[in-house]
């Protein structure tokens, strides 16, 4: 079994890899780049050479290419030592004509020392001219130099891939900032739960100093208790559907209004706030230059998430999804049994017409039809993050359950209907055996190992929610992140999302094998010499 489990793993992460690598030829390879434009409010502000080097620092952000401006080069000599400041500030102004005839001695030798070092990289050196009009320049007409290459698909695989995962240390803040001693602090009693010092509330935690997180394990009365920031997950962070969002913490992080507590800060004060402590992660130089962080914070741990009353977007997905599953396996599988134990009957005609029908009819029709029916009798028609209504989970977990029933049943009535005819069945009829005897004790049995091995797939893709359903009903979960990814060109959302699924698809085959094995002793993972 676990060579087995160990093989399969070894494969997904192949297909994992494979599943990304084809996102990214799709949508960097044949997607006009200029796309990314289109709801990028700020492009549009931009003009003449602003707007140019605007769109190819957006491109570097977005992975195409990598930018590198001249004065970014030119100030990285300076802070190396190679420049002094009077140096800098002659070689780094550009003249206003594109042959380099206004520029001063200075500039011309470190312009042309630029252009022979990245075109020697195989990078495309590029200057723009001012733009003068009326004998001045035209606003956002600055003369520009710069140099860009396109990034090749396997350095963006490798930047993928290296930064997946981000695992927390005391060298995360530069070795050259004081700080104090870097380390790590354990500790039973949580200053947070224990503000005055003089209780003794048991919280422990793992507390960093050099770390980008402050807290790297604690536990508090939220669900499930005990919460992690050694190890961070990042998909690809958004530009554009939640910009500069990570699409793992858009998926995980909380939603709606903030909702307020009593904090005790650091330094002693003690107000009603929305701030998460427990999220505090460091930003140099914010306690000097932030007058109110100082009043509250003791270090540069000063950027805080704030704490929300709703559920994060997985967590509408998952909730709704799973209660949802689970009414499919209680419904649909005895459906589907009493249909084939009565085949031909009442029972089996009735499901019969309601699997035809839901086959039949597009799914925005009848979830339309369930919304319809729902506001007639007076039960919520739309999310409100904001309200714990309970009721307003009911049409959308109609709307998911009913489709998966009729197809259990469908299902689960072919898989007996099939055993009923095999060769074992008639061996236990000419052995005396009654039809009910066989019919739960081994048709109905062997009938469901199929079934079984897809109770991972319903669980874990409840997390990925169900795009037509939430966005009927407004449903603020997960599914619709994926379409507005593609609507908005929001390439790392895309990507991010595409790796996401493929390492669901991964884990609920593996699992679904494992447990169809669990449950027939007949399946072996172990391959015998002959």
């Amino acid at each position: 079994m676990t060579k087995y489990v160990l093989k399969r793993l070894l494969h997904g992460a192949v297909s994992i890899i494979l599943v990304v690598t084809t996102v990214m030829l799709l949508v960097y390879g044949l997607m006009d780049r200029t796309k990314i434009f289109v709801a990028d409010g700020n492009y549009n502000k931009q003009a003449n050479n602003n707007r140019v080097t605007y769109r190819y620092r957006r491109w570097e952000d977005f992975g195409y290419l990598d930018y590198v401006p001249y004065a970014d080069y030119i100030n990285e000599l300076a802070r190396s030592g190679e420049l002094d400041e009077e140096t800098r500030t002659e070689a780094v102004t550009l003249g206003r004509a594109d042959d380099g005839s206004q520029d001063s001695e200075t500039a011309a030798r470190y312009i042309k020392e630029f252009t022979d070092t990245y075109t020697a990289r195989g990078y495309t050196v590029t200057r723009l001219k001012a733009v003068v009009i009326r004998n001045k320049l035209a606003d956002g007409g600055q003369p520009a130099l710069f140099a860009y290459k396109d990034n090749s698909l396997l350095k963006r695989l490798w930047d993928y891939f290296s930064g997946l995962l981000f695992i927390d240390n005391i060298h995360y803040v530069p070795d050259d900032v004081d700080i104090g001693e870097r380390g790590l602090t354990f500790t039973l009693y949580d200053p947070l739960y224990n503000p005055t010092g003089t209780e003794k509330k048991l919280s422990p935690a793992i507390i960093g100093n050099g770390t980008q997180h402050k807290y790297l394990l604690y536990f508090d009365d939220k669900f499930p208790y005990l919460h992690q920031n050694l190890l961070t997950i990042h998909l690809g962070t958004s530009f554009s559907v939640t910009q500069g969002v990570d699409v793992f913490q858009t998926m995980t992080q909380s939603q709606g209004s903030w909702t307020q507590s009593m904090v005790h800060y650091p330094t002693g004060t003690s107000t009603m706030s929305a701030d998460n402590l427990h999220s505090a992660t460091y930003v140099q130089g914010s306690l000097a230059s932030n007058p109110l962080n100082a009043g509250k914070f003791v270090d540069d741990y000063t950027n805080v998430s704030a704490n929300r009353v709703s559920m994060s977007r997985m967590g509408f997905s998952f909730l709704i999804g799973i209660i949802s599953t689970v009414f499919v396996y209680i419904l649909g599988l005895p459906l589907g049994v009493l249909m084939a134990r009565y085949k031909e009957g009442l029972l089996d005609k009735i499901g019969t017409v309601y699997i035809m029908f839901i086959s039949a009819v597009p799914s925005l029709a009848y979830i339309f039809m369930f919304k319809g029916l729902g506001r007639a009798i007076g039960l919520p028609v739309t999310f409100d993050m904001d309200n714990t209504v309970k009721l307003m989970y009911v049409l959308p977990i109609v709307s998911l359950m009913l489709p998966s029933v009729a197809s259990m049943m469908k299902w689960m009535r072919r898989y007996m209907i099939d055993q009923m005819n095999s060769d074992y069945v008639k061996f236990a009829r000419s052995t005396g055996m009654s039809e009910t005897g066989i019919f739960f004790k081994h048709v109905m049995k062997i009938s469901a190992i199929p079934i079984v091995q897809g109770i991972p797939g319903s669980l874990l893709f409840a997390m990925t929610g169900a795009l037509i359903t939430e966005r009927v009903y407004l449903v603020p979960g997960a599914g619709g992140l994926l379409i507005d990814a593609i609507n908005q060109y929001d390439n790392a959302v895309i990507v991010g999302v595409a790796m996401f699924y493929a390492i669901l698809s991964v884990l609920s085959l593996i699992l679904g094998d494992v447990l169809m094995a669990t449950v027939d002793p007949r399946i072996s993972f172990t391959s015998k010499d002959r």
